[in-house]
């Protein structure tokens, strides 16, 4: 009867917001919850490229101290 069509998701760093290891409340959206690991890019919505920079910069805020390796 109806067809409806799954919305494609927008990469929020293409849209325009930018990423840094030093906004740790930014950075927790790319990160579970219970275990402090990178979510994969479907559930995030970003594209390949970015999910490339955020996982850099999850690792670069966890040596520094700001995220922590584990929960």
């Amino acid at each position: 009867m109806f067809e409806y069509r799954k919305k494609k998701k927008v990469c929020p760093l293409c849209a325009g917001h930018d990423l840094d290891f030093k906004d740790v409340e930014y950075l927790k959206r790319f990160i579970s919850a219970d275990r402090n690991k990178i979510l994969p890019r479907r559930v995030t919505g970003v594209c390949a490229k970015h999910q490339r920079k955020v996982a850099k910069q999850v690792k670069y805020g966890r040596h520094m101290g700001l995220v922590g390796f584990v929960r």
